[in-house]
């Protein structure tokens, strides 16, 4: 049999290389024949839930011509006997970069002089970054060895994607012959490419995942004005981005919260992306299934860590580990919740863990007909190949995989991959030596010897007194095999020897050094029961629990609305009737129902608040926690860009500063610009989304910024060249952004004022996301929260005000806000400061903590802010703190974190106070507010208790017995042969208003 097929593979290779229509000249005779081969008395699975027995698969000129049991062979064919075997369609992986170049940086360093404008010569789009004009079929070039690693997994067909840029261009869709360019393309666009990594782009803008955000945005924008306006610009890149548009869109992300935030922005523009992900989508499941994107998977599952030593145990953290454990369900999760998914190789180090971490998928809980149509239906039709490849229907490519068994058996091998087809030998069929043996060894007493396992990795028992494991590798007809005379003996016997005919024999050498001729005769074949035993599919193993949100203090199961009563507590209203005592509070459906004494409500869980206190929630107005990344740091107005784009729910700081009673948390971009990004405003909602954060119809915001940071006074000289450099520039900068944007608007003032008919022949002006938000201010539906220090720029940005018509709503740090309170109170401006921060650079060098309560007292709406994830734990602390300097009353330096703040917010009417009707965003605490002692008991959000200081000691103990579930774990599995890594030494960044990111993730800090 053997030789038999040998012969005829050969001569069907000979056929396939011809298979395609000849193209080109060539020198010498032209082999015409038609490539006819018949695969007979095969399993084949014609698709992921079809499988015929003893049937027969037909090919002519590279093309499935028939399949099925009745198919009758034509004279002339090449037929191959695949008795025994599997045949299956040929996998397709949807996301590579087989055959492309290598995408090389060549970013500059940090420190190295800024580059705000594109190096591409040519008429194409301002920012490196957007590179649609880039066709993957113009680049791409059969890569032999490439090719012949992919086809071991079982690849046919790959798409090629140039893994460049937030645009990248069409992908393509080709075969892995061997063959010329022109013949292995079965798609030449097949999809469009984006991501937000701005990829080779030396270019400053974007350096944040917020300002990949908006560009891409814009660039959606920008390519529909150019198609509706094609005499004003010619744009090579923009009309190619709305060329790609019309083909599936497959969007790469880094982490489970960029598919959420890429999905928000192809709803914006009516594109559902295909999204190639990272691994962890498990961890939000009922997000990305509302999503409805198709996701690519990678079987790139984490190595255990080295946890060993205990002190590096702590380092790696409860989310890492968990990720280690559950990694592998990801792929069943995904598919029971009803996501469509298709897997990839793309991100193994190692492409031979594809198929073993593939089985270990399924292991865990996918359907071996799941698996198969991931890698064959889901793909090809997600590509709109689906009459090319992805099964075995006549008039398809005829690429498909022979197999020794099922492919998703652990002693599955697979044998030949035919493509267009080509065949292409993969492995041999490994000699099967299992089965019982007699074992003779010089004048030793006869033993018994079994071979067990698979063929590929037999096991060895011999039995004599007692069975010991040993021992045994096969080499071609060459055989070595070591074991112990009996259990408690330490030293080996070895032998080497050779196949004769069923038998084995040779010579070895025993433990005292002595040579001996041994033989092994063949007495029975193992038991089809030992075959499988040695083979069965390990079952599901038991994974922990899922944890919102995934990291530490995650819960199983949220904590839910409830009605509660607190009873006889000391509640501070921040209304006119200011602090009751032996007061109680009701909180219903999220809301405060009723303040008073002696309420009752019936089915209301009672909160004895004797000797504690109740206050509203505390409301940080400036703030930076739960985002991925704060500055857009590369030019002088990024007005486009929104916070709300990336909200970091996982944020351990969430939860922390809900241990510190804050509720409400205003997410502002930071101050490397005079105009910086849209604010976000959250409740600390922890365990829900990013969006499921969000306050409900808030109004918008925006920050601004004055003094050092925006002149660059405090970074290298490299970056003298972004204007402004001094403050009168920074004014300047004002001046101009708002003379563009009534301008801007003026422009679509005239525009919607013509008729249809005029409107039909008139370009439309472009729109701009930029001077869209600054509009929005001029409009009063935007509101400006200013970083700001010195008195002399607080006047002028006033000052410009007046002029352009807008107006600041709030002064942020304000230091010298003592200084211009009367000015800032005859405009309606609020101060949010810190209560005594000083002498930290140059700026602050007249701050005074009397500041807060000399404002407050001139009748300024005053808040107390934190610019800082620890500080915002004790907000408390930071307003008492003006009782001390400036004797402001105790209310007055409560409503500095909780009513000011919202109303600064223009939230007033929602939190802030213990009100009936208002959110129940409310505080039990052990003291007096305002104590250093003072610690929430319970910190309520929406009347669902967020943070529980009795539930909080309770998770610490299940965190520890986690912890240590899994630190056992992964020494079991190190134990067992896995691999480990080492833990991180990554730390978590906190994150302030001056934090400049770089690409090169190194961060600038100046404080």
């Amino acid at each position: 049999m053997k030789k038999i097929l040998t012969i005829a593979a050969c001569l069907a290779l000979g056929a396939g290389n011809v298979m395609a229509q000849e193209t080109f000249p060539r020198n010498g005779v032209y082999d015409e024949r038609s490539g006819l081969v018949a695969l007979t008395n095969a399993t084949i699975h014609t698709d992921y839930k079809t499988t015929i027995n003893n049937a027969t698969l037909l090919i002519r000129n590279g093309k499935v011509e028939a399949v099925g049991t009745g198919v009758k062979v034509p004279a002339g064919a090449v037929t191959i006997d695949a008795k025994g075997k599997h045949i299956y369609p040929g996998l397709v992986d949807m996301f590579t970069s087989y055959g492309l170049p290598e995408v090389k940086s060549e970013r500059v360093g940090y420190g190295s002089p800024p580059q705000p404008d594109t190096k591409k010569q040519g008429a194409y789009n301002w920012n490196q970054a957007i590179r649609p004009e880039t066709n993957a079929v113009e680049l791409f070039k059969v890569d032999k060895k490439q090719a012949e690693d992919l086809r071991k997994l079982g690849f046919g067909t790959v798409l090629a994607v140039h893994l460049d840029g937030i645009a990248r261009g069409t992908a393509t869709l080709v075969t892995l012959a061997e063959k010329r360019e022109n013949e292995v393309v079965v798609l030449d666009k097949a999809a469009g490419a984006l991501s937000f990594d701005r990829g080779s782009s030396t270019q400053d803008y974007p350096n944040s995942l917020m300002g990949a955000i908006a560009l891409l945005r814009q660039t959606y924008l920008d390519a529909q004005w150019n198609a509706q306006n094609p005499a004003k610009e010619q744009n090579i890149s923009l009309t190619a981005f709305a060329a790609a548009n019309k083909y599936p869109q497959i969007f790469e992300v880094e982490r489970k919260l960029d598919v959420l935030r890429a999905d928000k922005v192809g709803d914006e523009f009516g594109k559902q992306y295909i999204i190639k992900g990272a691994g962890d989508e498990y961890q939000m499941i009922k997000e990305i299934k509302a999503t409805n994107a198709p996701i690519i998977l990678s079987l790139n599952f984490p190595d255990a860590y080295n946890v060993e030593d205990p002190f590096d145990a702590r380092r790696v953290s409860l989310e890492d580990m968990k990720h280690w454990e559950m990694a592998p369900a990801n792929a069943a999760m995904l598919q029971k919740a009803g996501v469509t998914i298709a897997f990839t190789a793309s991100d193994l180090k190692d492409k031979k863990d594809f198929l073993p971490n593939l089985r270990k998928a399924i292991q865990y809980g996918l359907s071996e007909e799941e698996a198969l149509r991931a890698l064959t239906a889901t793909p090809a039709k997600l590509l709109n190949a689906d009459s090319k490849v992805g099964s075995l229907n006549k008039g398809m490519l005829a690429n498909f995989i022979i197999t020794s068994s099922n492919l998703f058996a652990d002693d599955n091998i697979i044998l030949e991959n035919w493509v267009q087809g080509s065949q292409y030998k993969i492995s041999e069929m490994p000699a099967d030596y299992r089965g019982v043996y007699t074992l003779k060894m010089g004048q030793q007493p006869e033993r018994k010897l079994m071979i067990a396992g698979t063929p590929e990795k037999p096991e060895l028992k011999v039995i004599a007194q007692d069975t010991v494991k040993g021992k045994i590798t096969f080499n071609g007809n060459l055989v070595t095999l070591s074991f112990t005379k009996d259990k408690k003996s330490k030293e080996s016997i070895r032998l080497s020897g050779w196949l004769q005919d069923k038998n084995l024999q040779g010579e070895g050498q025993m433990p005292d050094a002595s040579t001996v001729k041994w033989t092994a005769t063949f007495s029975e074949a193992m038991s089809q029961k030992a075959k499988t035993d040695s083979t069965k599919v390990a079952q599901v193993p038991q994974i922990g629990n899922m944890i919102y949100p995934f990291r530490a203090y995650g819960q199983a199961e949220l904590p839910k609305q409830e009605t509660v009563l607190i009873k006889n507590a000391t509640v501070w209203t921040n209304e006119k009737e200011g602090k009751l005592e032996n007061a109680d509070v009701l909180i219903k459906n999220g809301k405060i129902a009723k303040v008073g004494k002696d309420l009752t409500e019936k089915g209301a869980r009672i909160v004895d608040g004797t000797g504690k206190h109740v206050t509203p929630g505390i409301i940080d107005e400036h703030s930076h926690i739960a985002l991925d990344g704060v500055n857009e740091g590369t030019q002088s107005v990024t007005a486009e860009v929104r916070m709300a784009d990336v909200v970091d729910s996982d944020d351990i700081n969430i939860y922390r500063q809900l241990a510190g009673g804050v509720t409400t948390s205003q997410l502002l971009h930071g101050s490397a610009n005079p105009i910086g990004g849209q604010s976000a405003i959250v409740k600390l909602r922890w365990g829900k989304s990013p969006e499921e954060m969000m306050v409900e119809n808030a109004d918008g915001y925006i920050k601004f910024a004055l003094g050092e940071n925006v002149k660059h006074s405090n970074r290298s000289q490299q970056h003298s060249i972004r204007f402004p450099q001094t403050r009168m520039g920074v004014e300047q900068v004002f001046v101009d952004a708002f003379q563009r944007a009534k301008e801007y608007e003026q422009a679509w003032k005239n525009y919607n004022s013509l008729s249809k008919r005029e409107k039909a022949k008139t370009p439309a002006p472009r729109r701009d996301l930029e001077l869209d938000a600054l509009v929005e201010i001029l409009n009063d539906k935007r509101f400006i929260t200013c970083h700001s220090y010195v008195q002399s720029e607080i006047n002028m940005l006033m000052k410009v005000a007046d002029e352009m018509g807008f107006r600041v709503n709030t002064f942020t740090h304000i230091l010298e806000g003592y200084k211009v309170a009367d000015k800032m109170k005859e405009r309606g401006i609020g101060g949010s400061t810190f209560s005594d921060w000083w002498a930290y650079k140059m700026e602050v060098k007249d701050a005074i903590p009397q500041n807060a309560g000399i404002m407050n007292q001139l009748g300024v709406v005053t808040a107390i802010n934190s610019d800082d994830a620890e500080m915002a734990r004790r907000l408390n602390q930071e307003a008492a703190k003006s009782v001390k300097y400036a004797g402001v009353s105790e209310e007055d330096a409560l409503k500095m974190v909780t009513l000011n703040p919202a109303k600064l917010l223009h939230l007033d009417d929602r939190m802030g106070s213990i009100k009936t009707g208002k959110d129940a965003d409310v505080v039990l605490w052990n003291d007096h507010p305002l104590s250093i002692y003072a610690k929430p008991l319970k910190t309520f959000v929406d009347g669902i208790a967020y943070y529980d200081l009795e539930r909080d000691e309770q998770m610490r103990v299940e965190l520890e017995k986690e912890r240590m579930r899994l630190v056992q774990a992964m020494l079991n599995a190190k134990t067992g042969g896995a691999k480990t890594q080492a833990p991180s030494t990554r730390r978590a960044s906190v994150v302030h208003c001056e934090d400049v990111e770089h690409s090169e993730e190194e961060h600038y800090i100046a404080y």
